[in-house]
């Protein structure tokens, strides 16, 4: 039998996973944790699974938190949302990432991975995992930001650019900018390429925005939306900025 364990703070979230896990005959659901505080306090007492299902946002923290306080070697199966993660959720020992509400059938293909990855004898390789799972994620289609207290899922589609200004990296959309968690490195991995290009150090653009394009004496673009600071095409990146507008 797979030990296995759930992370999960939503109860009906919890219930339908056992329910769905529970069509796995050689799965078995050894415990359910909702906080990370519960998580630090179980892996430090109790003999770990080889799998893990873990939602990322619970109500006191990021599920990343858990590992940040427990070295583990089972394998991560991430549930949630939000797939803003996704980039932090493949560092770790996850090897793969399913959006709720989650299908019988992303399940089973997610279990038939983890399975592909059980060695027939000796270590797993985990060096080779993470470059097979690094050439399968998803690319970026909403994120989450927070508006003081509250939180916001802005879609990509909505997304104008990505900007860089005082350290911190900022979505620019029709209604206004959101600041971000991650930087433009981080977005340049997790971003669709035919739709979204970075100009400069300071810019990600997306080509569903684009309002014109200035030629002389330098290449500038005109978004729709976008911060006040002019956006220019450095200048060895221009060759490669026309042969992304061509397709």
């Amino acid at each position: 039998m797979i030990r296995t364990i759930i992370i999960e703070d939503e109860k009906p979230a919890v219930r339908r996973l056992e329910k769905l896990l529970g069509l796995f005959s050689d799965l078995q659901v050894v415990a359910s944790l909702n906080s990370v505080e519960e998580a630090v306090d179980w892996f430090q007492n109790n003999e770990h699974p080889q799998l893990i299902f873990s939602d990322i946002v619970l109500g006191d923290g990021l599920s990343f938190d858990i590992f940040d306080k427990v070295s583990t070697k089972a394998f991560i199966i991430y549930t949630t949302a939000f797939d803003q993660y996704t980039l932090k959720a493949f560092k770790l020992n996850s090897i793969d990432y399913l959006l709720k509400p989650i299908e019988e059938e992303d399940l089973a293909k997610a279990i038939e991975k983890f399975k592909s990855f059980l060695p027939e004898q000796g270590a797993v390789n985990s060096q080779e995992i993470r470059q097979i799972v690094k050439k399968e994620q998803a690319t970026l289609s909403r994120i989450l930001v927070k508006i003081g207290y509250n939180l916001k899922v802005v879609s990509i589609n909505e997304v104008s650019c990505f900007y860089s200004e005082n350290k911190i990296v900022y979505l620019q959309t029709k209604e206004r900018n959101f600041p971000t968690d991650f930087t433009l490195d981080e977005l340049e991995n997790v971003l669709e390429p035919s739709k979204f290009f970075r100009v400069n150090r300071q810019f990600i653009i997306s080509s569903d925005y684009i309002k014109n394009i200035h030629t002389s004496p330098n290449y500038k673009v005109d978004l729709e939306f976008q911060p006040e600071e002019e956006i220019t095409v450095s200048r060895e990146r221009v060759k490669d900025f026309k042969d992304w507008l061509a397709g």
